[in-house]
């Protein structure tokens, strides 16, 4: 049936990225814009959807549970040489995006990033040196709220929970949390 629709004839991305409202949105809006996605959140997931499926692209969050985008990256490309990858990070460094490229990423884009910036770094011809590592990146206070809501996500919004995973106080964490994010 995805034949008759065309379906096929749209290039396949997959997603790979522990962050499932990330993932969800990302998705969401790449197939807004007339590609096909798969998702994945973990290595060892990606390596079983890249099995069943031929992705064209691939995007890789550069630290994960498990294995990282860096670790995952030359195993797609094993599978698929031809295959463009983009690493995806909020957390970048020279020397990350140096060795993204020098395992055979076609880039390297920071977080928060949107499709279209996505797509245009998965379709330029070169990684732009330039774009590579932000001339502002994310000021230490607002990785550590990012950090914060992402385990509490994990913990399905469990205080407690979370406190101990991040060993902080519980009050501690609740006064965090009250604050508004910060920017950039």
């Amino acid at each position: 049936m995805s034949d008759e629709l065309g379906l096929d004839d749209q290039p396949l991305i997959m997603l790979v990225d522990d962050d499932e409202t990330f993932t969800r949105v990302m998705a969401r809006s790449l197939t807004r814009r007339g590609v096909r996605v798969v998702t994945a959140s973990d290595a060892d997931e990606a390596m079983r959807v890249a099995a069943c499926e031929t992705p064209d692209y691939a995007v890789l969050d550069l630290k994960m549970e498990g294995d990282s985008g860096l670790v995952l990256l030359p195993r797609l490309l094993e599978l698929y040489p031809d295959l463009r990858v983009l690493i995806l990070t909020g957390y970048s460094s020279i020397a990350t995006a140096v060795e993204a490229i020098k395992r055979g990423a076609c880039n390297y884009l920071c977080k928060p990033a949107d499709a279209d910036d996505v797509l245009t770094a998965l379709l330029s011809e070169q990684a732009d040196p330039e774009n590579l590592v932000p001339e502002h990146p994310m000021s230490v206070d607002r990785l550590q709220w990012e950090h914060i809501q992402r385990v509490l996500s994990e913990h399905d919004g469990n205080i407690s929970a979370t406190a101990r995973a991040l060993g902080m106080h519980r009050r501690t964490l609740q006064r965090k949390l009250q604050k508004r994010p910060v920017r950039r």
